[in-house]
């Protein structure tokens, strides 16, 4: 009885999480994109406003918990899994969502570094925005890949969500830093699957009460 308990807990572990991290990562983004918007510094609007400071530090305070919630919702993304993973996707799997919380947490070590000055450098600026839109969008990209690629093969994710996911993924490849706001992306995908994990789960509820 023990195990079956936690078989249906799972389910519910990823979605609660994976909702919790795209509600922090999407706020966050939307505070940074707002506080310290790109090509400020080549229009002469260097100084940041005290509610643009605010904006940044509440940014930064999101940043911390969202990436406990990730690593908790890619843990419980993988217990879904088991031992029946494939280990080279697994690893690919891994590997990229720890990088990609890597990558945030420096992203909003740089732009906290920008808090220091009166006059933000152009410099933070760019660096911020490189490590978000370069390097931990297409690490998201690589593990939005890897993930549709495991549920989709183990049955975990539908057909369509992992079509969803194929372009989400492709999308925050090759986007970058061309198209302002594309990182929201990685968020809705979050949310998408972490809906999906809850109805998986109520149905699964469900099913001993129809059998009865």
């Amino acid at each position: 009885m023990e195990p079956n308990r936690e078989r249906l807990r799972t389910p519910r572990a990823a979605g609660l999480a994976g909702i919790v991290f795209a509600v922090l990562l999407a706020a966050a983004i939307v505070l940074m994109r707002l506080a310290i918007p790109e090509g400020a510094a080549e229009a002469g609007d260097d100084a940041l406003s005290p509610d643009r400071r605010r904006a940044v530090r509440a940014a930064l305070e999101l940043v911390p918990f969202a990436g406990i919630f990730f690593l908790w919702f890619m843990g419980a993304l993988r217990a879904q899994v088991g031992e029946r993973e494939d280990r080279f996707v697994a690893t690919v799997f891994l590997g990229s969502g720890l990088v990609f919380v890597a990558t945030i947490f420096g992203a909003a070590s740089a732009a906290g570094s920008i808090l220091d000055d009166q006059q933000p450098s152009e410099f933070g600026r760019n660096f911020a925005y490189t490590l978000l839109t370069t390097y931990s969008m297409r690490m998201a990209a690589v593990f939005v890949l890897a993930t549709s690629t495991i549920g989709h093969r183990l049955g975990v994710i539908p057909r369509p969500l992992a079509v969803i996911g194929y372009a989400a993924g492709l999308v925050l490849l090759f986007a970058g830093p061309a198209f302002p706001w594309s990182e929201l992306v990685f968020p809705a995908w979050s949310a998408l699957i972490s809906v999906h994990l809850l109805r998986v789960r109520m149905r699964a509820r469900q099913e001993p009460a129809d059998v009865v």
